[in-house]
Protein backbone atom coordinates (compact mmCIF):
# COMPACT_ATOMS: atom_id res chain seq x y z
CA UNK A 1 0.00 0.00 0.00
CA UNK A 2 1.21 3.49 -0.84
CA UNK A 3 0.00 6.58 1.06
CA UNK A 4 0.66 10.19 0.04
CA UNK A 5 -0.43 12.67 2.71
CA UNK A 6 -0.45 16.28 1.46
CA UNK A 7 -0.47 18.73 4.37
CA UNK A 8 -1.39 22.28 3.26
CA UNK A 9 -0.69 24.82 5.98
CA UNK A 10 -3.52 27.28 6.76
CA UNK A 11 -5.84 25.97 4.03
CA UNK A 12 -9.52 26.62 4.64
CA UNK A 13 -11.93 24.36 2.73
CA UNK A 14 -14.25 27.06 1.44
CA UNK A 15 -11.47 28.47 -0.77
CA UNK A 16 -11.27 25.25 -2.79
CA UNK A 17 -13.38 24.68 -5.88
CA UNK A 18 -14.49 21.24 -4.71
CA UNK A 19 -15.97 22.84 -1.58
CA UNK A 20 -17.96 25.34 -3.63
CA UNK A 21 -15.59 28.30 -3.99
CA UNK A 22 -16.39 30.49 -6.98
CA UNK A 23 -12.74 30.98 -7.94
CA UNK A 24 -10.91 28.19 -9.74
CA UNK A 25 -8.15 27.94 -7.14
CA UNK A 26 -7.64 24.18 -7.00
CA UNK A 27 -8.08 22.18 -10.24
CA UNK A 28 -5.63 19.44 -9.18
CA UNK A 29 -7.23 18.96 -5.77
CA UNK A 30 -10.68 19.14 -7.35
CA UNK A 31 -9.68 16.32 -9.71
CA UNK A 32 -9.04 13.86 -6.91
CA UNK A 33 -12.08 15.11 -5.00
CA UNK A 34 -14.26 14.21 -8.00
CA UNK A 35 -13.01 10.61 -7.92
CA UNK A 36 -12.60 10.36 -4.16
CA UNK A 37 -14.41 11.06 -0.92
CA UNK A 38 -14.72 14.61 0.35
CA UNK A 39 -15.37 15.31 4.03
CA UNK A 40 -17.02 18.63 4.89
CA UNK A 41 -17.05 18.72 8.70
CA UNK A 42 -13.57 17.67 9.80
CA UNK A 43 -11.95 19.78 12.52
CA UNK A 44 -8.59 19.90 14.19
CA UNK A 45 -9.16 19.28 17.87
CA UNK A 46 -6.37 21.64 18.91
CA UNK A 47 -5.26 24.72 16.98
CA UNK A 48 -3.01 26.13 15.69
CA UNK A 49 0.06 24.46 14.09
CA UNK A 50 1.98 22.78 16.91
CA UNK A 51 -1.05 21.50 18.86
CA UNK A 52 -2.76 20.43 15.63
CA UNK A 53 0.04 18.32 14.19
CA UNK A 54 0.81 16.89 17.64
CA UNK A 55 -2.82 15.79 17.98
CA UNK A 56 -2.78 14.30 14.49
CA UNK A 57 0.39 12.23 14.79
CA UNK A 58 -0.20 11.12 18.38
CA UNK A 59 -3.91 10.46 17.79
CA UNK A 60 -4.60 12.21 21.11
CA UNK A 61 -6.33 15.36 22.31
CA UNK A 62 -4.26 18.25 23.60
CA UNK A 63 -5.97 17.87 26.96
CA UNK A 64 -4.23 14.47 27.14
CA UNK A 65 -0.84 15.25 25.59
CA UNK A 66 -0.57 18.67 27.23
CA UNK A 67 0.35 20.33 23.91
CA UNK A 68 -2.01 23.29 23.46
CA UNK A 69 0.36 26.30 23.30
CA UNK A 70 3.30 27.44 21.18
CA UNK A 71 5.55 28.24 24.17
CA UNK A 72 5.97 27.32 27.80
CA UNK A 73 5.43 23.90 29.30
CA UNK A 74 2.38 23.27 27.15
CA UNK A 75 4.37 23.38 23.94
CA UNK A 76 5.92 20.02 24.88
CA UNK A 77 4.22 16.66 25.45
CA UNK A 78 3.92 15.52 29.01
CA UNK A 79 6.56 12.97 29.95
CA UNK A 80 5.44 9.39 30.31
CA UNK A 81 6.40 8.75 33.91
CA UNK A 82 6.69 5.32 35.48
CA UNK A 83 5.23 3.49 32.47
CA UNK A 84 8.15 4.62 30.26
CA UNK A 85 10.40 1.67 29.44
CA UNK A 86 13.09 1.42 26.78
CA UNK A 87 10.40 2.55 24.37
CA UNK A 88 7.14 4.41 24.91
CA UNK A 89 4.09 2.28 25.73
CA UNK A 90 2.33 1.37 22.48
CA UNK A 91 -0.77 3.37 23.37
CA UNK A 92 1.39 6.52 23.22
CA UNK A 93 3.09 5.71 19.90
CA UNK A 94 2.59 7.90 16.85
CA UNK A 95 1.00 7.16 13.49
CA UNK A 96 4.39 6.90 11.80
CA UNK A 97 5.61 4.41 14.41
CA UNK A 98 2.56 2.21 13.99
CA UNK A 99 2.96 2.25 10.20
CA UNK A 100 6.64 1.41 10.64
CA UNK A 101 5.60 -1.60 12.73
CA UNK A 102 3.48 -2.70 9.74
CA UNK A 103 6.47 -2.59 7.42
CA UNK A 104 5.96 0.84 5.85
CA UNK A 105 8.83 3.07 4.83
CA UNK A 106 7.95 6.45 6.28
CA UNK A 107 9.22 9.84 5.13
CA UNK A 108 8.37 13.47 5.94
CA UNK A 109 9.18 16.47 3.77
CA UNK A 110 8.64 19.50 5.98
CA UNK A 111 10.41 22.26 7.92
CA UNK A 112 7.78 22.06 10.64
CA UNK A 113 9.59 19.88 13.22
CA UNK A 114 12.51 22.33 13.27
CA UNK A 115 10.25 25.41 13.09
CA UNK A 116 8.51 24.48 16.34
CA UNK A 117 10.93 21.92 17.86
CA UNK A 118 8.06 19.49 17.31
CA UNK A 119 10.07 16.31 17.54
CA UNK A 120 7.09 14.32 18.79
CA UNK A 121 5.70 14.73 15.24
CA UNK A 122 8.82 13.08 13.75
CA UNK A 123 8.80 10.00 16.01
CA UNK A 124 8.60 6.90 13.83
CA UNK A 125 9.66 8.48 10.55
CA UNK A 126 12.53 6.77 8.82
CA UNK A 127 13.38 9.91 6.84
CA UNK A 128 13.00 13.63 7.55
CA UNK A 129 13.77 16.07 4.76
CA UNK A 130 13.79 19.64 6.12
CA UNK A 131 13.06 21.99 3.22
CA UNK A 132 15.05 24.62 5.09
CA UNK A 133 12.88 27.72 4.97
CA UNK A 134 11.16 27.38 8.32
CA UNK A 135 7.77 27.73 6.66
CA UNK A 136 8.68 30.47 4.18
CA UNK A 137 9.45 28.10 1.30
CA UNK A 138 7.24 28.18 -1.77
CA UNK A 139 5.65 25.20 -3.49
CA UNK A 140 8.38 24.88 -6.11
CA UNK A 141 10.98 24.41 -3.36
CA UNK A 142 8.90 21.79 -1.54
CA UNK A 143 8.03 20.05 -4.80
CA UNK A 144 11.69 19.51 -5.70
CA UNK A 145 12.21 17.43 -2.55
CA UNK A 146 8.99 15.45 -3.08
CA UNK A 147 9.73 14.90 -6.77
CA UNK A 148 13.17 13.47 -6.01
CA UNK A 149 11.74 11.17 -3.34
CA UNK A 150 8.98 9.89 -5.62
CA UNK A 151 11.35 9.34 -8.53
CA UNK A 152 13.37 7.04 -6.29
CA UNK A 153 10.62 5.35 -4.28
CA UNK A 154 7.16 5.72 -5.88
CA UNK A 155 7.17 2.29 -7.53
CA UNK A 156 8.16 0.54 -4.30
CA UNK A 157 5.57 -1.09 -2.05
CA UNK A 158 4.38 0.07 1.37
CA UNK A 159 5.39 3.67 1.88
CA UNK A 160 3.90 6.68 3.66
CA UNK A 161 5.04 10.12 2.49
CA UNK A 162 4.05 13.35 4.26
CA UNK A 163 4.55 16.46 2.05
CA UNK A 164 4.03 19.85 3.71
CA UNK A 165 3.19 22.93 1.59
CA UNK A 166 3.08 26.46 3.08
CA UNK A 167 1.83 28.78 0.36
CA UNK A 168 -1.57 29.68 1.94
CA UNK A 169 0.23 30.78 5.13
CA UNK A 170 0.70 34.50 5.79
CA UNK A 171 2.51 36.42 4.17
CA UNK A 172 1.43 34.73 0.91
CA UNK A 173 4.85 34.63 -0.76
CA UNK A 174 3.87 33.23 -4.17
CA UNK A 175 6.54 34.44 -6.65
CA UNK A 176 5.46 37.74 -8.18
CA UNK A 177 6.12 36.48 -11.69
CA UNK A 178 3.23 34.05 -11.13
CA UNK A 179 0.95 37.05 -11.40
CA UNK A 180 -2.49 37.50 -9.86
CA UNK A 181 -4.66 34.71 -11.27
CA UNK A 182 -7.92 36.02 -9.82
CA UNK A 183 -7.72 39.79 -10.22
CA UNK A 184 -10.72 39.66 -12.56
CA UNK A 185 -12.77 37.40 -10.25
CA UNK A 186 -14.70 39.08 -7.43
CA UNK A 187 -13.50 38.50 -3.88
CA UNK A 188 -16.00 37.27 -1.25
CA UNK A 189 -18.66 39.93 -0.74
CA UNK A 190 -19.36 39.50 2.97
CA UNK A 191 -16.52 41.84 4.03
CA UNK A 192 -17.88 45.33 3.31
CA UNK A 193 -16.40 48.80 3.77
CA UNK A 194 -18.76 49.32 6.74
CA UNK A 195 -17.47 46.17 8.42
CA UNK A 196 -13.87 47.19 7.76
CA UNK A 197 -14.53 50.66 9.25
CA UNK A 198 -15.76 48.99 12.43
CA UNK A 199 -12.90 46.49 12.51
CA UNK A 200 -10.38 49.30 12.04
CA UNK A 201 -11.36 50.79 15.40
CA UNK A 202 -11.21 47.47 17.25
CA UNK A 203 -8.15 45.76 18.71
CA UNK A 204 -6.02 42.66 18.41
CA UNK A 205 -3.01 41.34 16.56
CA UNK A 206 -3.66 40.76 12.86
CA UNK A 207 -6.73 42.99 13.10
CA UNK A 208 -7.62 45.49 10.40
CA UNK A 209 -5.47 48.35 11.76
CA UNK A 210 -2.81 46.20 13.41
CA UNK A 211 -2.17 43.73 10.61
CA UNK A 212 1.34 42.75 11.72
CA UNK A 213 1.81 41.83 15.36
CA UNK A 214 0.96 44.33 18.06
CA UNK A 215 0.78 47.46 15.97
CA UNK A 216 3.10 46.83 13.04
CA UNK A 217 2.34 47.14 9.36
CA UNK A 218 2.85 44.48 6.73
CA UNK A 219 5.60 44.94 4.19
CA UNK A 220 4.83 42.14 1.73
CA UNK A 221 3.89 42.43 -1.97
CA UNK A 222 0.79 40.26 -1.70
CA UNK A 223 -0.49 41.73 1.58
CA UNK A 224 -1.46 45.37 2.22
CA UNK A 225 0.05 47.24 5.20
CA UNK A 226 -3.38 47.19 6.85
CA UNK A 227 -7.03 46.60 5.97
CA UNK A 228 -8.46 50.10 5.72
CA UNK A 229 -10.73 49.53 2.71
CA UNK A 230 -12.30 46.81 0.66
CA UNK A 231 -9.51 47.26 -1.89
CA UNK A 232 -7.03 46.20 0.81
CA UNK A 233 -9.17 43.18 1.63
CA UNK A 234 -9.26 42.18 -2.05
CA UNK A 235 -5.46 42.44 -2.23
CA UNK A 236 -5.15 40.08 0.73
CA UNK A 237 -7.68 37.58 -0.65
CA UNK A 238 -5.98 37.64 -4.03
CA UNK A 239 -2.69 36.83 -2.28
CA UNK A 240 -4.21 33.96 -0.30
CA UNK A 241 -5.93 32.48 -3.33
CA UNK A 242 -2.83 32.87 -5.51
CA UNK A 243 -0.95 30.85 -2.88
CA UNK A 244 -3.54 28.08 -3.11
CA UNK A 245 -3.41 28.10 -6.91
CA UNK A 246 0.40 27.99 -7.00
CA UNK A 247 0.49 25.18 -4.45
CA UNK A 248 -2.23 23.28 -6.32
CA UNK A 249 -0.20 23.40 -9.54
CA UNK A 250 2.70 21.69 -7.79
CA UNK A 251 0.38 19.17 -6.14
CA UNK A 252 -0.71 18.32 -9.68
CA UNK A 253 2.94 17.74 -10.56
CA UNK A 254 3.17 15.22 -7.71
CA UNK A 255 0.23 13.38 -9.23
CA UNK A 256 2.07 13.40 -12.56
CA UNK A 257 5.10 11.78 -10.92
CA UNK A 258 2.83 9.03 -9.57
CA UNK A 259 1.40 8.51 -13.05
CA UNK A 260 4.87 8.30 -14.55
CA UNK A 261 5.71 5.59 -12.02
CA UNK A 262 2.50 3.75 -12.90
CA UNK A 263 1.12 3.89 -9.34
CA UNK A 264 -1.32 6.84 -9.35
CA UNK A 265 -4.42 4.64 -9.34
CA UNK A 266 -2.96 2.40 -6.64
CA UNK A 267 -1.92 5.19 -4.24
CA UNK A 268 -4.10 6.39 -1.36
CA UNK A 269 -3.92 10.18 -1.70
CA UNK A 270 -5.00 12.45 1.15
CA UNK A 271 -5.24 16.23 1.10
CA UNK A 272 -5.78 18.08 4.37
CA UNK A 273 -4.40 20.95 6.49
CA UNK A 274 -3.15 21.64 9.98
CA UNK A 275 -5.85 24.29 10.45
CA UNK A 276 -7.83 26.84 8.48
CA UNK A 277 -7.44 30.61 8.26
CA UNK A 278 -9.52 33.56 9.40
CA UNK A 279 -9.93 36.04 6.56
CA UNK A 280 -11.88 38.74 8.38
CA UNK A 281 -13.84 36.61 10.84
CA UNK A 282 -13.54 38.08 14.36
CA UNK A 283 -11.43 40.87 12.86
CA UNK A 284 -8.56 38.47 12.19
CA UNK A 285 -7.14 38.97 8.71
CA UNK A 286 -4.85 36.22 7.49
CA UNK A 287 -4.16 34.25 10.67
CA UNK A 288 -5.54 31.50 12.90
CA UNK A 289 -6.16 32.81 16.40
CA UNK A 290 -9.45 31.39 17.63
CA UNK A 291 -11.16 28.06 18.30
CA UNK A 292 -13.85 28.95 15.77
CA UNK A 293 -15.09 27.28 12.61
CA UNK A 294 -12.73 29.04 10.20
CA UNK A 295 -9.56 28.30 12.19
CA UNK A 296 -10.43 24.70 13.07
CA UNK A 297 -12.36 23.38 10.05
CA UNK A 298 -9.96 21.67 7.64
CA UNK A 299 -10.39 20.07 4.23
CA UNK A 300 -10.15 16.31 3.99
CA UNK A 301 -10.15 14.59 0.61
CA UNK A 302 -9.30 10.91 0.25
CA UNK A 303 -8.82 9.12 -3.07
CA UNK A 304 -7.54 5.63 -3.70
CA UNK A 305 -8.26 2.13 -4.99
CA UNK A 306 -10.57 1.16 -2.11
CA UNK A 307 -12.24 4.56 -1.59
CA UNK A 308 -15.97 4.94 -2.18
CA UNK A 309 -16.49 8.27 -3.98
CA UNK A 310 -18.93 10.71 -2.46
CA UNK A 311 -19.41 13.42 0.14
CA UNK A 312 -19.48 12.89 3.90
CA UNK A 313 -20.99 15.59 6.13
CA UNK A 314 -20.58 13.91 9.52
CA UNK A 315 -18.72 15.64 12.35
CA UNK A 316 -15.20 14.27 12.76
CA UNK A 317 -11.93 15.17 14.38
CA UNK A 318 -8.86 15.20 12.19
CA UNK A 319 -7.27 12.88 14.76
CA UNK A 320 -9.86 10.29 13.69
CA UNK A 321 -7.83 9.92 10.49
CA UNK A 322 -4.73 8.16 11.98
CA UNK A 323 -6.64 5.08 13.22
CA UNK A 324 -8.50 5.09 9.90
CA UNK A 325 -5.22 4.91 7.99
CA UNK A 326 -3.94 2.13 10.23
CA UNK A 327 -7.16 0.18 9.60
CA UNK A 328 -6.91 0.72 5.85
CA UNK A 329 -3.32 -0.52 5.97
CA UNK A 330 -4.45 -3.72 7.71
CA UNK A 331 -3.08 -2.94 11.16
CA UNK A 332 -4.42 -2.31 14.65
CA UNK A 333 -4.43 1.20 16.06
CA UNK A 334 -3.33 1.65 19.69
CA UNK A 335 -6.19 1.45 22.17
CA UNK A 336 -4.87 4.59 23.84
CA UNK A 337 -5.58 6.89 20.91
CA UNK A 338 -8.49 9.30 21.22
CA UNK A 339 -9.26 9.03 17.50
CA UNK A 340 -11.96 6.70 16.17
CA UNK A 341 -11.52 4.95 12.85
CA UNK A 342 -13.96 5.69 10.04
CA UNK A 343 -12.39 3.24 7.59
CA UNK A 344 -15.75 1.75 6.65
CA UNK A 345 -17.00 5.20 5.68
CA UNK A 346 -13.97 5.61 3.41
CA UNK A 347 -14.39 2.24 1.70
CA UNK A 348 -18.16 1.83 1.45
CA UNK A 349 -19.80 5.06 2.60
CA UNK A 350 -21.07 3.66 5.91
CA UNK A 351 -22.62 6.42 8.02
CA UNK A 352 -20.68 7.31 11.15
CA UNK A 353 -19.39 10.39 12.90
CA UNK A 354 -19.64 12.13 16.27
CA UNK A 355 -22.55 13.89 17.93
CA UNK A 356 -20.42 16.90 18.80
CA UNK A 357 -16.84 18.14 18.77
CA UNK A 358 -14.87 20.20 21.28
CA UNK A 359 -12.18 22.44 19.80
CA UNK A 360 -9.31 24.14 21.60
CA UNK A 361 -6.94 27.08 21.07
CA UNK A 362 -4.35 28.36 23.55
CA UNK A 363 -1.54 29.99 21.55
CA UNK A 364 -3.24 33.31 20.75
CA UNK A 365 -6.54 33.20 22.60
CA UNK A 366 -7.44 30.67 25.24
CA UNK A 367 -10.74 29.30 23.96
CA UNK A 368 -12.77 26.16 23.68
CA UNK A 369 -15.65 25.69 21.27
CA UNK A 370 -18.43 23.16 20.94
CA UNK A 371 -19.58 22.26 17.44
CA UNK A 372 -22.87 20.37 17.07
CA UNK A 373 -25.80 20.38 14.62
CA UNK A 374 -25.47 23.83 13.01
CA UNK A 375 -24.26 25.45 16.22
CA UNK A 376 -20.88 26.73 17.33
CA UNK A 377 -20.54 27.85 20.94
CA UNK A 378 -17.34 29.73 21.75
CA UNK A 379 -16.07 30.04 25.35
CA UNK A 380 -13.22 32.53 25.88
CA UNK A 381 -10.83 32.35 28.84
CA UNK A 382 -8.21 34.77 27.45
CA UNK A 383 -9.20 37.17 24.66
CA UNK A 384 -5.70 37.94 23.28
CA UNK A 385 -6.46 41.65 23.77
CA UNK A 386 -9.34 41.54 21.27
CA UNK A 387 -12.19 43.93 21.97
CA UNK A 388 -14.84 41.93 20.09
CA UNK A 389 -14.82 38.63 22.01
CA UNK A 390 -17.45 38.00 24.66
CA UNK A 391 -16.97 35.36 27.33
CA UNK A 392 -19.61 33.15 25.68
CA UNK A 393 -20.74 33.51 22.07
CA UNK A 394 -23.11 31.44 19.93
CA UNK A 395 -23.37 31.21 16.14
CA UNK A 396 -25.68 29.46 13.70
CA UNK A 397 -23.22 28.35 11.02
CA UNK A 398 -25.94 27.42 8.55
CA UNK A 399 -27.27 30.99 8.38
CA UNK A 400 -24.09 32.77 9.46
CA UNK A 401 -21.00 30.95 8.14
CA UNK A 402 -18.70 33.91 8.89
CA UNK A 403 -19.77 34.10 12.56
CA UNK A 404 -20.91 37.71 12.39
CA UNK A 405 -24.05 37.50 14.58
CA UNK A 406 -23.75 36.40 18.20
CA UNK A 407 -27.00 34.69 19.27
CA UNK A 408 -26.02 33.97 22.87
CA UNK A 409 -28.55 36.40 24.36
CA UNK A 410 -31.33 35.29 22.02
CA UNK A 411 -30.91 31.54 22.53
CA UNK A 412 -30.04 30.92 26.20
CA UNK A 413 -31.31 27.34 26.03
CA UNK A 414 -28.78 26.55 23.28
CA UNK A 415 -26.03 28.24 25.29
CA UNK A 416 -26.88 26.06 28.29
CA UNK A 417 -26.76 22.96 26.13
CA UNK A 418 -23.38 23.93 24.69
CA UNK A 419 -21.82 24.82 28.05
CA UNK A 420 -23.12 21.59 29.56
CA UNK A 421 -21.62 19.60 26.70
CA UNK A 422 -18.30 21.40 27.10
CA UNK A 423 -18.08 20.76 30.83
CA UNK A 424 -19.05 17.12 30.41
CA UNK A 425 -16.36 16.69 27.73
CA UNK A 426 -13.64 18.19 29.93
CA UNK A 427 -14.71 16.04 32.88
CA UNK A 428 -14.68 12.89 30.77
CA UNK A 429 -11.21 13.60 29.37
CA UNK A 430 -9.75 14.27 32.82
CA UNK A 431 -11.39 11.11 34.17
CA UNK A 432 -9.74 9.20 31.32
CA UNK A 433 -6.44 10.68 32.37
CA UNK A 434 -6.99 9.76 36.02
CA UNK A 435 -7.86 6.17 35.06
CA UNK A 436 -5.20 5.79 32.38
CA UNK A 437 -7.84 5.27 29.70
CA UNK A 438 -7.61 6.27 26.04
CA UNK A 439 -5.08 9.07 25.65
CA UNK A 440 -4.90 9.85 29.35
CA UNK A 441 -1.79 9.17 31.42
CA UNK A 442 -1.97 9.43 35.21
CA UNK A 443 1.79 8.78 35.50
CA UNK A 444 2.78 11.94 33.63
CA UNK A 445 3.61 15.11 35.51
CA UNK A 446 0.36 17.12 35.67
CA UNK A 447 -1.21 14.33 33.64
CA UNK A 448 -4.63 14.86 35.24
CA UNK A 449 -4.52 18.65 34.97
CA UNK A 450 -6.34 20.60 32.27
CA UNK A 451 -3.56 22.20 30.17
CA UNK A 452 -5.78 25.22 29.46
CA UNK A 453 -5.50 26.17 33.13
CA UNK A 454 -1.76 25.57 33.04
CA UNK A 455 -1.43 28.06 30.19
CA UNK A 456 -3.53 30.65 32.02
CA UNK A 457 -1.59 30.18 35.26
CA UNK A 458 1.85 30.17 33.65
CA UNK A 459 2.02 33.19 31.35
CA UNK A 460 -1.02 33.01 29.09
CA UNK A 461 -1.11 32.27 25.37
CA UNK A 462 2.38 32.43 23.90
CA UNK A 463 1.78 35.26 21.43
CA UNK A 464 0.49 37.58 24.17
CA UNK A 465 3.59 37.24 26.34
CA UNK A 466 4.95 40.65 27.36
CA UNK A 467 2.76 42.37 24.76
CA UNK A 468 0.19 44.20 26.89
CA UNK A 469 2.14 47.30 27.94
CA UNK A 470 3.49 48.00 24.47
CA UNK A 471 0.14 47.38 22.84
CA UNK A 472 -1.71 49.65 25.27
CA UNK A 473 0.68 52.46 24.37
CA UNK A 474 0.13 51.76 20.68
CA UNK A 475 -3.65 51.96 21.13
CA UNK A 476 -3.31 55.32 22.86
CA UNK A 477 -1.16 56.66 20.05
CA UNK A 478 -3.67 55.52 17.42
CA UNK A 479 -6.75 57.12 18.98
CA UNK A 480 -8.07 54.05 20.75
CA UNK A 481 -7.53 55.10 24.38
CA UNK A 482 -10.92 53.73 25.41
CA UNK A 483 -9.87 50.25 24.29
CA UNK A 484 -6.52 50.71 26.03
CA UNK A 485 -8.30 51.39 29.31
CA UNK A 486 -10.56 48.37 28.83
CA UNK A 487 -7.56 46.12 28.19
CA UNK A 488 -5.84 47.30 31.35
CA UNK A 489 -9.01 46.68 33.33
CA UNK A 490 -9.28 43.13 32.01
CA UNK A 491 -5.60 42.16 31.96
CA UNK A 492 -3.62 44.77 33.87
Amino acid sequence: MRILYIDCDSLRPDHLGCYGYHRDTSPSIDEIAADGRRFTNVYTSDAPCLPSRTAFYTGRFGIHTGVVNHGGRNADPRRYGATRGERYPRRFRTLATILDEQGFDTAMISPFPARHDAWQVVEGFGELHDTGGGGTETADEVYSYARDWLVEHAAEDDWYLHVNFWDPHTEYTTPLEYGTPFEDDPAPEWVTDDLIDRHYQETGAQSAQDLCGWGGKRDAPRMPPDISSRDDFVTMIDGYDAGIHYMDAHIGKLFDRLREAGVFEETLIIVSADHGENLGEFNVYGDHQTADDKTCNVPLIVRGPTVEPGVDEALRYQLDLPPTLVDLAGGDAPEGWDGRSFAETVTDGTESGRDHLVLSHAAWTCQRAVRWNDWLLLKTYHDAFKSNLEEVMLFDLADDPHEATDLADERPEIVREGLSTLQRWVDERLLEAARGERGGNPDAENGVTDPMWEVLRENGPYYTWDALEEYVEHLRHTGRSEHAAELLERHG
